[in-house]
C-alpha cells in the first residue's frame, strides 16, 4: 500500500509537470519534422531508425536524465527522515516507488509518440524503394530503445543518489555520458553504445522471426541485383565495349553493413544487466546512508 500510494502520487506529479508536457510536445514536433524530411528520401528501416535516434542519443537523453535524477536531496532529507520514522514504509519501498514512477513516465512519453509514427511509416504507401520491415523487427526495436531509456533513468538515479545534489549529478552525467559513448562507438559495440545501436536499428528492423525467412528479405534483393550486374558485364564484354563502372555510393549513417550479424540477446544483456546493477546500487547506497 505505501509503495502504490507513493507511485501514484509521483506519477500524478510527473505527468502534470511542465517538463513532461513540454517534452511530449517537442517530441511530437521533432518526430513530425524528421518524418517529413525523410518521407520521400529514405526507405522504411532508415526512416524508423532516424525517428528513434533522438531517444537513443540526442536531445531526449538530457530530459530522461533530468527526470531520472533522484529527488532525495536538499531540504527534502529532513521530511523523508520524519516520514520513515512515523509511517510504515521502508527506505527501499520509497526508493523503488520513485524509480518506478520515473520509468513509467518516460516509457509512456516515448510510446505515445513513437508507436503512431512507426505505424504510419510502415503502413503508408510512400514513393521510395521498397524496404521490408518485419513485425518482429519493429517490436524488437521499440523494446530495445525502451530498455535503453530505462537504463538511462537508472543511471541518473544512481548518480543522483550518490552525489545527493541534482545540479551536480546532471553536470557529471552530461560530461561523462558522451565521451564514454563515443569511445564505445569507435569499437561498434551496439550492446553498450546507444550511438552504435542507432546505426544497428535498421538491421534489427529487417530481421525475421525465423532465420529461414532471410532469403526473402533484403539479402535476396541484394543477391538479385548483384547477379543482374554480373550478367550485364558479361554481355558488354562479349560485345567488345568496356563495362560501365558502378556508380559510387557513400553509405549513409543508417546504411552501415557491419551490423548484419546483430544479436538481440547480446543487446538485451548489455543494457539489462547494467540497469539492474545501477538500481541495486542506488537502493543499497540510500538504505545505508544517514538522512
Amino acid at each position: 500500500m505505501p509503495f502504490l500510494a507513493i507511485l501514484r502520487h509521483d506519477l500524478q506529479t510527473l505527468l502534470g509537470s511542465w517538463l513532461v508536457r513540454i517534452w511530449l510536445a517537442a517530441a511530437m514536433l521533432l518526430t513530425l519534422v524528421v518524418a517529413a524530411i525523410g518521407w520521400h528520401r529514405y526507405p522504411n528501416a532508415p526512416l524508423i531508425a532516424s525517428l528513434l535516434f533522438p531517444y537513443l542519443v540526442f536531445p531526449w537523453f538530457v530530459v530522461v536524465m533530468v527526470l531520472g535524477i533522484n529527488p532525495i536531496s536538499g531540504s527534502r532529507t529532513d521530511s523523508l527522515a520524519d516520514g520513515f520514522l512515523s509511517r510504515p514504509i521502508t527506505r527501499y519501498e520509497y526508493l523503488l516507488a520513485v524509480w518506478a514512477a520515473r520509468v513509467v513516465t518516460v516509457l509512456l512519453s516515448y510510446l505515445v509518440v513513437i508507436l503512431p509514427a512507426i505505424g504510419i511509416v510502415v503502413l503508408a504507401n510512400r514513393p521510395v524503394e521498397p524496404d521490408r520491415v518485419t513485425c518482429y523487427g519493429a517490436v524488437a526495436a521499440i523494446a530495445v530503445v525502451a530498455l535503453v531509456l530505462v537504463f538511462q533513468v537508472s543511471l541518473a538515479f544512481l548518480v543522483g543518489t550518490l552525489l545527493r545534489r541534482s545540479p551536480l549529478a546532471i553536470v557529471v552525467l552530461l560530461f561523462l555520458w558522451y565521451p564514454v559513448n563515443m569511445l564505445l562507438y569507435t569499437f561498434r559495440l551496439e550492446a553498450f553504445s546507444p550511438l552504435a545501436l542507432s546505426q544497428a536499428v535498421p538491421a534489427l528492423l529487417r530481421q525475421p522471426w525465423r532465420p529461414g525467412d532471410l532469403a526473402s528479405g533484403p539479402a535476396a534483393d541484394a543477391q538479385l541485383e548483384e547477379a543482374t550486374r554480373k550478367a550485364a558485364d558479361f554481355w558488354t564484354t562479349l560485345s567488345g565495349t568496356a563495362p560501365e563502372p558502378p556508380p559510387a555510393h557513400k553509405p549513409g549513417f543508417f546504411e552501415r553493413d557491419e551490423f548484419h550479424d546483430f544479436s538481440l540477446a547480446k543487446v538485451l544483456l548489455g543494457y539489462g544487466l547494467p540497469t539492474l546493477a545501477a538500481t541495486a546500487l542506488a537502493t543499497l547506497c540510500f538504505c545505508r546512508r544517514d538522512l
